[in-house]
């Protein structure tokens, strides 16, 4: 897998975000972006997604040497943060169920059990995500994003709402995406940054 960022600008309306935001990344590859509160760390994340158009320059994405269309690159990676919202409503497998459905991944009953007992969910599955408390539903998030075994794992404040077991358990999901696929972390804590093997600051 083969990640290119190159000189992506950011504007809203006509405030400057953050500018010629460049890098290269592929299979064992680590990057932290990093930079002061409001500088952009989630936008460009949002961008390296596809979720979000950048004003100026391009993200492009190759597997197997092939250059993946947008319509075809979000199936290769997943992004993690604590602003994303979940169906609070549903129980945690209807959630995971319904995720699954939709990006069409074989056997999931079985890695959602594996998934829920590492992220220590299990024997919560069948509860209102409404009962869940913060640290739960950050921690649910990470199912989510493993479900689909992604190339490329994009994290925004790994450690945020988790207790010390909780941080552990991300930290070791960590080390084990940098080894076989791509880490993408946004952090400014300390910590985090022992998992990148480069830093990327984004400022106006």
């Amino acid at each position: 897998m083969y990640l290119h960022c190159d000189a992506v600008t950011k504007y809203f309306d006509e405030k400057l975000i953050f500018k010629n935001v460049s890098f290269e990344a592929s299979t064992g590859n680590s990057i932290a972006i990093i930079g002061p509160n409001g500088s952009g760390k989630t936008t460009l994340l949002r961008i390296l997604c596809n979720l979000m158009q950048p004003t100026e320059g391009i993200v492009k994405y190759k597997h197997n040497g092939n250059v993946l269309l947008k319509q075809q690159a979000y199936r290769y990676f997943s992004l993690i943060g604590p602003y994303l919202e979940l169906y609070e409503q549903l129980t945690a497998r209807e959630n995971l169920t319904f995720f699954a459905k939709m990006q069409d991944i074989p056997n999931y009953p079985n890695l959602l059990t594996r998934l829920m007992q590492r992220m220590n969910l299990s024997g919560r599955e069948d509860d209102p995500v409404k009962t869940y408390s913060s640290g739960m539903k950050q921690r649910l998030k990470y199912v989510f994003a493993l479900l689909s075994e992604p190339k490329i794992l994009f994290v925004d404040e790994p450690r945020a709402n988790l207790d010390e077991e909780g941080i552990d358990t991300v930290y070791s999901i960590l080390t084990e995406q940098r080894k076989k696929g791509i880490l993408i972390i946004a952090t400014n804590d300390s910590e985090d940054l022992k998992f990148a093997d480069y830093k990327v600051t984004v400022h106006a």
